[in-house]
């Protein structure tokens, strides 16, 4: 039974693959399979409609509304001008000192990422910085990629990411963020390393000419407010200050973000409109993300099943490494199996097996926190598939796999930092 579940995953990986299926839709077939195949019942305890799908949909609701408030923080960071402010100054700043210009639109991309992920953030800090950077000779592929590698930094402290990790692992999250401040200064170091590198290796590259990357002119709207004021520029360290260091909820913690971004931005009787406008505009940006994680939480429900334990606990323990160095070796070279919407993609089949790891007793949760988040370290910027990477890609005239070949290397080092630090630690 456990091989036959493990060929409907790989089916399952090769529809997603191929765009059979979109992934959502994907992981919900894959589940209900997996759950008949491990014989659970249509009704009752441990079946498929009352556990699976009615359980399995909500399991990661707090997930859910931490992306919504994400979303909703990145709508209005956008729509006050708080994003484009930071930007512009940091571009001010440098002036033409190329490396300058690259490392603040990369502070910039490292504080929008922890508010909000995927294409919003890549929009919010590279519609300005991707030809700003450009402007100033660095080359196009490291345009996108310092975008990329600065979400990616933010990303340890993301506060959607971390109840995400908290639900689906079954974690406090002070073990979530616990892990993800120490896996913080790799990301960190390798954006910078990144910058450094990737901005002196060819060379300076002007490119003003390029239609598709000239700068879009203000709106009237933009021209009319200005910059947004000094200390609206702090929204987004408000959420993280209140999580990080207060230890406040996550969701209450968005919820003073927006409302600080409010109050600093909108005269008292326009309040209402643009409470209401960005958040129906959240809703939008939020959908797509809400969808998959009803999907995951789906398919954690099916992997979680007695019947799918029992079946695949004596193969993956075959194949799971114990030893610590091991372990470290054995995953590093597993790290492409996170791209293209692979096999340890997170947001993909990987939490299917980060949940078999767990329930099967492989592997304490931490230490699958440690994979599953340094996994995630890949996959947010070099995935050709993932939004972000294509967006950022595509609006500095490239193509995503391009972006791929120069930023792989730097994260498959930190997802290496991550496995050094989950082995030391949990192993």
């Amino acid at each position: 039974m456990g091989v036959v579940i493990l060929l409907v995953m790989a089916a399952g990986v090769a529809a997603m693959l191929t765009r059979k299926l979109p992934t959502a839709f994907a992981l919900v077939v894959l589940a209900v399979v997996i759950a008949l195949v491990a014989g659970a019942p249509l009704t009752g305890k441990n079946s498929v409609l009352d556990t699976v799908l009615q359980e399995g949909a909500s399991a990661l609701a707090a997930t859910m509304i931490a992306i919504l408030l994400g979303s909703w923080l990145g709508k209005l960071l956008d729509e006050t001008g708080i994003a484009g402010t930071l930007v512009r100054k940091i571009v001010e700043f440098g002036g033409d000192r190329p490396v300058v210009v690259a490392l603040g639109v990369l502070a910039v991309s490292t504080l929008v990422g922890t508010v909000t992920g995927s294409a919003p953030a890549a929009m919010l800090a590279g519609i300005i910085g991707i030809p700003a950077m450009i402007a100033v000779g660095i080359p196009k592929v490291t345009a996108a990629g310092t975008i990329l590698m600065g979400i990616a930094a933010g990303m340890p402290f993301e506060l959607p990411v971390w109840q995400f990790f908290s639900t689906a692992l079954e974690l406090p999250v002070p073990t979530v963020r616990g892990f993800m401040i120490k896996l913080f200064p790799f990301a960190l170091a390798a954006a910078v390393l990144f910058v450094l590198v990737e901005s002196r290796r060819r060379g300076v590259e002007h490119a003003w000419s390029a239609k598709s990357l000239t700068p879009k002119p203000r709106s009237s709207r933009r021209a009319r407010l200005g910059d947004a004021p000094w200390y609206a520029l702090l929204t987004p360290v408000v959420p993280l200050v209140l999580a990080l260091g207060l230890d406040v909820a996550i969701i209450p913690s968005l919820l003073a973000g927006v409302l600080y971004c409010l109050v600093t931005t909108t005269r008292p009787r326009e309040m209402n409109k643009r409470l209401l406008r960005t958040l129906y505009g959240g809703f939008e940006v939020a959908a797509a993300p809400i969808t998959l994680f009803i999907a995951i939480g789906i398919l954690l429900a099916a992997v979680k099943l007695p019947g799918a334990i029992e079946a695949l606990e004596p193969l993956v323990k075959a194949v799971s490494p114990q030893n610590a160095v091991l372990f470290v070796l054995v995953f590093t070279v597993l790290v492409p199996l996170c791209l293209y919407r692979g096999p340890l993609n997170v947001f993909g089949l990987g939490a299917g097996i980060a949940g078999v790891l767990i329930a099967a007793g492989i592997y304490p949760a931490t230490a699958v926190l440690g994979l599953a988040t340094s996994y995630n370290q890949v996959f947010g910027v070099a995935d050709p598939t993932s939004t972000q990477t294509v967006w950022s890609a595509q609006y500095a005239g490239v193509t995503p796999q391009q972006v791929m070949i120069r930023t792989l290397p730097y994260v498959w080092a930190v997802a290496l930092g991550g496995f050094c630090v989950t082995a030391a630690t949990y192993l």
